[in-house]
This record gives structure tokens, C-alpha cells and sequence, in this order.
């Protein structure tokens, strides 16, 4: 971006209950509204001391409606996105949407950091927070409104699983390239 983009004020060309679409100078992105960000949980299910195939990861699978298309991807939610959650943390956030999207809670966490989802296009930003010690709690699927399918993948298998599932027509989340670099 030229340093005159940088300068220049920020617009808000229009702003809904979870997104706000802006302009800087030649730029049009959207952010989150309210300063909404999100929990991604990296769910490694199996003894960390035991063979590669002993380890699973859990993913999801969900229809999106941005892409028209089910989509495999690691847990996630929002942050503080009920009224009753303000100020909520990425860690409690994560804590309560891995059980609910996929039946599992995690004994052991850890905070990977802070990324961006897709810095040309929007400012969302996300914690990655890698959960183990995993038990199997609940169903999972997610609340009312959402239809989630749980998979849990062998971590050696994931690359044929990946390519199955797009065989499928199952699109991809990028955030699978966390579980898939060394094998690329």
C-alpha cells in the first residue's frame, strides 16, 4: 500500500451485525464489527510420545455460504460475540467451541499467537490456540442453526484425506496447511 493510502482516513461504507465494509484511498476491505475477532483450535487427539499414526486431528466440515460449498476446517468462533460474552478471552472461547462443534475438551492448551485471516481483504484476525489431551464429551455439530460433521483423521493420513475431500467437493480452509506443510 503507497504511504498516501496509509495516510488517509478510514471510511465505513456500510456496517452489519458481524461485518463492516470500509475504504482507505484506493483500498475496500471488511473487518469484523465491534472489533469481533476469532478462536481457531488445533485439536491433536493421541499420545504425544507415540507413533505419528497413534495421532489424530479433529476437524470440521460445514456448509458456508460465502463459498456455496461445505468446507473442511479446524474448529473455530467467534470471540465475544453474544452480549453476555463481552470481554470473553480466546482461550474461554476456544474452551467452549471445541465442545461444541466437535464433543471433544482439551486437558492442555496452547497459544500459538495472533494471524490474519486474509490481510488483502479483510482485517480479521484470529489466536491459534493448539489443544490436547483430548476426551471425548458430547456429540459435537455445533448449535441449532449450524450442521457440522466432526472427522477425526489420522495425522499421517491427512493428505489422502484432503484429497478425498475435495474429490468430493468439499472446499479446503487454508488454516489445513498448519497440519499439511511438511508434507507439501
Amino acid at each position: 500500500m503507497s504511504v498516501e493510502d496509509a495516510d488517509l482516513p478510514e471510511e465505513v461504507m456500510w456496517s452489519g451485525k458481524w461485518i463492516t465494509a470500509k475504504r482507505r484511498g484506493r483500498w475496500e476491505y471488511v473487518s469484523r464489527a465491534r472489533g469481533i475477532r476469532a478462536a481457531v483450535i488445533l485439536p491433536i487427539d493421541g499420545d504425544p510420545f507415540g507413533s505419528a499414526q497413534d495421532r489424530h486431528v479433529i476437524l470440521v466440515e460445514q456448509y458456508r455460504v460465502p463459498v456455496s460449498s461445505r468446507v473442511l476446517e479446524l474448529p473455530a468462533g467467534l470471540i465475544g460475540d453474544d452480549p453476555d460474552s463481552e470481554g470473553e478471552d480466546p482461550l474461554a472461547a476456544a474452551k467452549r467451541e471445541l465442545i461444541e462443534e466437535t464433543g471433544y475438551s482439551a486437558a492442555s492448551w496452547q497459544d500459538c499467537g495472533e494471524f490474519l485471516s486474509s490481510p488483502g481483504l479483510t482485517g480479521e484476525s484470529f489466536t491459534l490456540l493448539k489443544a490436547t489431551g483430548l476426551t471425548k464429551v458430547g456429540e459435537g455439530g455445533g448449535t441449532e442453526s449450524e450442521d457440522i460433521i466432526v472427522h477425526r483423521i489420522a495425522l499421517p493420513d491427512l493428505p489422502d484425506a484432503v484429497e478425498q475431500f475435495r474429490k468430493g467437493g468439499v472446499a479446503v480452509d487454508v488454516r489445513i496447511l498448519t497440519l499439511l506443510g511438511a508434507s507439501l
